[in-house]
């Protein structure tokens, strides 16, 4: 599609232009849509509006992918859908309506709390003479009413009593003449819902809470836990994002639930972003809502939607999916004939994501074979880097289905296949049948390579060293009198060290049979047993096939010896 990329450039590090997108952000925006498929044309939007419009009808978009912020005014941020709604271009995000209503604070508190969403008790002020002294519960806090990315908020925004509260809300007043709000400060820490209207259909696109972690190192410079303006735009660094977020099970529940009433009730459409203040004693707050988050790279929003298994281009994918869903518009990349080629070739990209992160003691090892949704975010922009047009293709039981709507030319496939001795064999097979070209090895080579057991007996027909091993398939076997330990037990046909921990190396009969026994149960497939070789790893990679180039040689190297 012809997607035109509306944004305010920021061009300096002023808080006015605090809202604003870098060139960085910019750029991997438009870099990801165009990996999606998609012809980008940029649109900065700061100048006059006429000159805006005049470019969006020249270019006359198929969709227009919003984040433009505006730079003056309570409507600034529904100014931009307002004007697509009056030109007659479908868009990305919420409509103006939602966005003029999200911007207002005070507003939105009250909305939502006809739909049972908690907030901090507040007043909005426009006039000092409306400021209510009395009946607060100290310390609070004064912010701008109509602003996002923490402008106006320091350390000093918190106050303990009345009359540096009068003082600190005329001198806000002062720098944000359209309101100010003054609210009960809570004690805790801040958690964040992000909303991806087609992600997660069985929470209604509410992703996982993501949670900002301060470093203790910044922490001690400040009075308050708070992501105020300095933490976002200066000392960023000392902020990291963790998701899922640490909090007790029923904390995140309470907020997801809290989120999905929120988007709900206000209409947000696409995607969207919730901060929340959970107190210390797990009461969870509304604090602020954006229709029109924040999309640079490390965003809150990706690291939630990993755990979705989508990387960062998918996510921008699933915006302009919902988009053109509720625009009814055709997409000409999901169409059932071969749409033209925008590279060399069309390179479908199967995989299989990681959505799962295994634990430290190897319980919940389901997934670990599977890759990260960064790297399947580096891979596919490598491919595309070389020209190429990059169809995603999970591979999961859609996959035929898939292959047959997108017709590539050519699969880079680096999928693990879900279960069974001939998993990893399985797309390679499936596109064998299809005759569809693929990188990498054939089944039969993939079979052989999961086995251990047999990959060692071909191996040492060819004069390569491997240690002596045997197989158990149920650790009840009758051993050798010959058995020299130590030994060291693993599953037969699993990847990335799944199996392989402290225990897995044993020095007596009982310590064999029980962590034998062990891996059958779990792994459902027998153990290879063999010599543990004391010594330092190393491995060896490969590029090509006539003439094969054989790499150096990378050594593992342990940092923590423990």
């Amino acid at each position: 599609m012809r997607i035109a990329l509306t944004h305010n450039l920021r061009l300096t590090d002023s808080e006015d232009e605090a809202e604003f997108d870098t060139r960085e952000t910019i750029e991997s925006l438009s870099t990801a849509l165009e990996r999606l498929g998609h012809r980008v044309e940029r649109i900065e939007v700061s100048g006059p509006a006429s000159r805006t419009a005049a470019r969006l009808e020249a270019y006359a978009p198929d969709l227009v992918f919003n984040t433009a912020e505006g730079r003056r005014g309570r409507f600034r941020e529904a100014f931009y859908p307002a004007l697509f709604d009056e030109l007659g271009f479908p868009y990305t995000g919420s409509d103006a309506w939602v966005l003029a209503v999200t911007l207002d604070k005070a507003l939105t508190k009250l909305v939502l709390r006809e739909h049972g969403v908690v907030s901090p008790k507040g007043q909005f002020i426009e006039e000092i003479s409306e400021l209510k002294l009395e009946g607060w519960r100290f310390p609070v806090i004064v912010k701008p009413n109509f602003e996002g990315s923490s402008k106006g908020i320091t350390q000093e925004s918190v106050v303990e009593d009345r009359q540096r509260l009068r003082a600190l809300a005329e001198r806000q007043l002062g720098r944000f003449p359209a309101g100010v709000l003054v609210e009960e400060f809570i004690p805790g820490r801040d958690l964040t819902v992000a909303f991806l209207e087609k992600c997660a259909p069985e929470r209604a696109g509410v992703l996982a809470p993501v949670e900002y972690v301060i470093a203790e190192s910044e922490l001690s410079k400040r009075r308050y836990r708070i992501y105020d303006y300095d933490l976002k735009s200066v000392h960023y660094d000392a902020v990291a994002v963790r998701c899922p977020a640490d909090f007790a099970p029923w904390v995140l529940e309470r907020a997801q639930d809290m989120a999905r009433r929120a988007y709900k009730a206000l209409g947000v459409r696409d995607l969207g972003r919730i901060d929340f203040r959970v107190a210390d004693d797990g009461q969870v707050y509304f604090i602020e809502i954006n229709a029109l988050p924040s999309l640079e790279p490390g965003a809150g929003i990706y690291a939630a939607a990993a755990l979705e298994g989508l990387h960062t281009d998918a996510v921008l994918g699933k915006v302009v999916e919902s988009a053109v869903a509720r625009w009814g518009l055709k997409d000409p990349r999901r169409s059932g004939s071969r749409p033209p080629r925008r590279g060399p070739l069309r390179v479908g990209f199967t995989y299989n994501v990681k959505r799962v992160k295994p634990a430290l003691d190897g319980t919940r090892d389901e997934e670990a074979e599977y890759d990260a949704p960064a790297t399947v975010q580096a891979v596919r922009e490598a491919i595309a880097a070389a020209g190429h047009e990059v169809i995603d293709l999970e591979a999961t039981a859609d996959l035929p289905a898939l292959i047959e709507t997108t017709k590539p030319d050519l699969v880079f496939n680096m999928a693990e296949g879900i279960k069974g001795r001939n998993r990893e064999s399985q797309v390679p097979a499936l596109l064998e049948l299809l005759d569809i070209p693929y990188s990498g090895s054939d089944p039969a080579a993939l079979n052989i390579a999961l086995d251990k057991a047999l990959a060692k007996k071909i191996l040492r027909q060819h004069g390569i060293l491997t240690p002596n091993f045997f197989i158990m398939n149920t650790g009840k076997e009758r051993l050798s009198r010959d058995l020299e330990f130590p030994l060291i037990v693993k599953p037969i046909a699993e990847g990335s060290s799944k199996g392989v921990h402290a225990t897995s190396v044993v020095e007596n009969e009982a310590e064999l049979r029980e962590a034998a026994q062990k891996m059958v149960a779990k792994y459902d497939q027998p153990a290879l047993v063999e010599d543990y070789i004391g010594g330092r790893e190393f491995t060896v990679g490969m590029l090509g096939e006539r003439r094969p180039k054989v790499l150096p040689p990378m050594e593992v190297v342990f940092l923590d010896e423990s």
